[in-house]
């Protein structure tokens, strides 16, 4: 039996995949959530075979996720689930320790397909995305954005994720259980790794480096 944990912030969505992958024989969902910290805390905890994960979610998005999930449990098998379909995205999910990603308008069969595909231990891209990644993932400027965001430490893509959503420092610091001034130490670092000062362009590096949804 293939244990598979659901993480979308979208509750439609998770209801609609716990649903189908219920019908598919050999499949148990063992738990659907809808913020990155759950799906984090909820991984340590059930430890599926599977985590079918989205990138854009609240709380942690699904790259760091994916980034603690497979440094700590390399069993576990991450399929990346998302509307996104730029190389940046996938390269960055991949490189976080996904196996696969599929769009999010893939079909039904592919997804069983392709968790079907990470168990037996292959990796599945999906297969209206081979063309952006039949290249290897070299694009025009996706390495250098890559690498300007693997920059910032865990914390620091947490601190801004929570800026681009909305939160000031010190509500910030109060979700990451951090003083203010440790979360304005890390706001300071952001802005000079990435060299980016206003909170609406930080917003918008977020969102274009799928920290963060629109």
């Amino acid at each position: 039996m293939t244990r598979i944990l659901l993480a979308d912030d979208h509750e439609i969505l998770r209801e609609g995949l716990e649903s189908l992958l219920k019908k598919e024989p050999g499949f148990e969902v063992v738990a659907s959530v809808g913020d990155g910290r759950s799906a984090l805390n909820k991984t340590k905890e059930l430890k599926p075979d599977v985590l079918i994960l989205d990138i854009g979610m609240p709380e942690m998005n699904g790259v760091d996720v994916a980034r603690q999930v497979s440094h700590e449990f390399p069993d576990i098998r991450i399929i990346g689930l998302s509307v996104h379909t730029e190389t940046l995205y996938i390269k960055r999910m991949i490189q976080s320790g996904a196996v696969g990603y599929l769009p999010k308008d893939c079909a039904s069969d592919e997804l069983c397909t392709a968790i079907h595909a990470v168990v037996s231990g292959r990796t599945y891209i999906g297969k209206s995305l081979m063309n952006t990644t039949s290249h290897g993932f070299m694009v025009d400027g996706v390495d250098a954005w890559v690498e300007q965001i693997d920059r910032l430490t865990v914390r620091e893509r947490q601190v801004l994720q929570l800026l681009a959503e909305g939160c000031s420092v010190k509500e910030s610091g109060i979700r990451l259980n951090i003083s203010t001034k440790t979360a304005e130490v890390h706001r300071k670092n952001i802005r000079e790794k990435i060299g980016i000062h206003s909170i609406a362009e930080l917003t918008k590096y977020a969102i274009r480096m799928g920290i963060t949804e629109p």
